[in-house]
């Protein structure tokens, strides 16, 4: 059995409902596009391909908070949780569970849907992106929802979010060639995790689950940086003064990066699977492939090729998601 525990789903009223706002139009057309997103028919014949193999599902890209008004957020987002929810109990052998999307305009307003989707609703946790309109995580507006995971001991889905307004030099008005996606995201991921691990995140929830897209982003590649360069943080800023940061943390900087969990979504068959395994290890890996936006025959060949031992290879493709949202799944 193969759990993809990261895919994306617009379910038709969702849709419908990002349409009747008239919320970024272009957006709406290019996922009406993508029959597999809404049209479940669709999805089960491109499911059927992979034989004893089961979707956890989120809403796509873009935030919430990015494209409405409080009040139509938190409209959209009870819209989305509550279709994503029907699909769970109506196709049980197809989607095991679904991630619950929030409206983050404000915090109240996100507890208030959060524990209604959890509560009422059975989602096995949320989705958060990587910046709140702009706002890093580590803000203390957002930890109420890094405790209440924690107090829950459900996991976190950590998806990148930026955009071509982002530019990549001073000198233009924007990301040009959609490096804003293809570079832009990993790094958004990385910066997001680095910034929660100095606040302390992990100290304070020592067994809070979050899962990072993309398999960690830049982290896995760039861990000597992490731990022989961090470690004269300071030295190279002027105004500010860092000097009691990592004094202040419990652990060597490098471990909090290995409480993690990380992805398979990479796009397919790369090598960068290997080197995320390694530095993640098989414990804190789960499958998955953004479908239907990635491939799920290539990642899936992927991971066969890495050699893992059957434990390992069972462990990534179903058991860590079982431990993850404490469910069995048939």
């Amino acid at each position: 059995m193969i759990v993809d525990i990261y895919t994306h789903i617009m379910p038709p009223q969702f849709l419908k409902a990002m349409e009747s706002l008239g919320a970024s139009t272009g957006l709406v057309k290019r996922m009406a596009a993508i029959r597999e997103l809404h049209d479940l028919d669709a999805r089960f014949r491109a499911m059927d391909e992979f034989g004893d193999y089961r979707q956890i599902f989120s809403i796509p890209n873009p935030p919430l908070e990015t494209v409405t008004t409080p009040a139509q957020g938190r409209d959209l987002a009870r819209i989305a949780n509550d279709s994503m929810a029907d699909m769970v109990r109506r196709h049980p052998s197809r989607f095991p569970a679904f991630i619950a999307a929030l409206p983050l305009h404000d915090v109240d307003s996100a507890m208030e849907e959060l524990n209604r989707a959890i509560q009422t609703l059975g989602a096995r946790g949320m989705q958060i992106f990587t910046h709140v309109n702009g706002r890093p995580l580590d803000e203390p507006q957002f930890q109420p929802l890094f405790s209440a995971m924690a107090a829950y001991d459900l996991p976190i889905w950590l998806h990148p979010a930026r955009t071509a307004a982002m530019t990549d030099y001073p000198s233009e008005k924007q990301s040009r060639f959609e490096m804003w996606w293809c570079y832009g995201w990993p790094y958004e991921t990385s910066v997001a995790m680095s910034r929660l691990v100095l606040s302390g995140i992990f100290d304070r929830h020592p067994k809070l689950k979050i899962i990072t897209h993309h398999l960690g982003g830049m982290i896995p590649y760039f861990d000597k940086r992490i731990e022989e360069g961090m470690v004269l943080l300071g030295t190279r800023t002027q105004t500010e003064d860092y000097s009691g940061i990592l004094p202040s943390l419990k652990r060597p900087l490098i471990d909090y990066f290995h409480m993690f969990y990380a992805d398979t979504a990479l796009f397919g068959e790369s090598r960068g699977l290997a080197c995320g395994l390694d530095f993640f290890g098989a414990g804190n890996v789960v499958f998955a492939t953004d479908a239907p936006f990635a491939p799920v025959a290539s990642t899936r060949d992927g991971v066969a090729h890495l050699n893992l031992e059957k434990t390992q290879l069972e462990a990534i493709h179903h058991h860590n998601a079982e431990k993850l949202i404490n469910m069995r799944i048939a």
